[in-house]
């Protein structure tokens, strides 16, 4: 009786461990459904996710979308998550989900973001510190700043429309993110003036020797333009998908992994999946914060699991 009472309770603990292992995430969670608005970093951190996501058993799906149709797609429970929260630019846009919590955030995965006018570094080397220092070059300067794509560029003209600048009779060329970095390498490769639209993460940051301008905070913001990127969720989310939540409550990325990876999409033309899964080859330390706690869609260890499915 005692070897058949220690054989069923062993027995049972078996299949107890068995069916906790399948029942790590519950099946309505292997579908990961994520969406960007196919911009760089976000291609690339959402290629991050997917990535691992997939390595770890779920079936990740990613799909560019315009931001109000994601904010509409997490509300209505048509998406899961959305990488790219950027605060302050996309407040308007977040404030109605806000309000009526259809949508959570999650954590900020990204500090340090920035976004104002820079110049090459021997200008500011010259003098050209600050949006105050622009007009005593002007000559230098050719009275021109560039800018993106049109409709992109109002901050800009806002500079110059303010007359404690001294920006009278400047104006913005308008062509694309590529034409305007295209004109700042001739220009640095001559070693001629030119101020332009500057941003990070993006891969320009390694691509040119450059500074940021202070004394845009009226346009821009304080702190060059400063902004972050938050993780959000559709309501409940969280609670229903557990292990999910884990690894975002994990995933976090900084400027300068964001800067090379971009590369791999906008230089070397790869796809998000792909850019992805080199930055994470090259960068395999960052793993272990990424998936602490985490385990694969069945309840095996995440780590050892990651790595084999990569092949790392």
């Amino acid at each position: 009786m005692v070897r058949m009472l220690a054989n069923g309770v062993c027995l049972a603990a078996l299949m107890l461990g068995a069916h906790a292992a399948k029942a790590a995430e519950a099946e309505q969670c292997r579908a990961v459904r994520m969406a960007e608005p196919g911009w760089n970093d976000l291609a690339f951190t959402t290629g991050v996710a997917n990535v691992l996501l997939g390595a770890l058993g779920y079936q990740p799906q990613s799909s560019v979308l315009g931001i109000n149709v994601i904010y509409e797609g997490m509300k209505n429970n048509d998406l899961d998550l959305f990488l790219g929260y950027w605060d302050p630019a996309m407040v308007t846009y977040y404030e109605p989900y806000k309000k009526d919590g259809s949508v959570e955030n999650v954590r900020v995965n990204l500090e340090g973001a920035k976004y104002t006018f820079a110049v090459p570094t021997y200008v500011w080397d010259a003098g050209v510190k600050d949006f105050a220092d622009l007009h005593k070059f002007a000559d230098k300067f050719g009275k021109k700043m560039y800018g993106i794509e049109p409709g992109s560029n109002q901050l800009m003209m806002d500079a110059i429309a303010d007359r404690s600048l001294g920006l009278d009779g400047w104006q913005v060329v308008e062509s694309s993110e590529a034409g305007m970095l295209s004109e700042v390498g001739y220009e640095i490769k001559e070693k001629q003036f030119i101020v332009f639209q500057g941003w990070a993460p993006h891969p320009m940051n390694t691509m040119y020797d450059f500074k940021y301008l202070t004394g845009g905070d009226k346009f821009f913001g304080p702190n060059f333009g400063a902004a972050t990127v938050t993780t959000q969720v559709r309501k409940g989310y969280l609670q229903q998908c557990p292990n999910v939540a884990k690894f975002l409550k994990n995933l976090a990325f900084d400027i300068d992994f964001e800067n090379v990876g971009m590369g791999y999409l906008i230089n070397d033309g790869m796809k998000p999946e792909d850019g992805a899964l080199k930055a994470i080859t090259l960068n395999k330390n960052r793993l272990d914060a990424w998936l602490a706690g985490v385990t694969t869609f069945d309840g095996k260890p995440a780590l050892a699991a990651v790595k084999e499915k990569l092949g790392l």
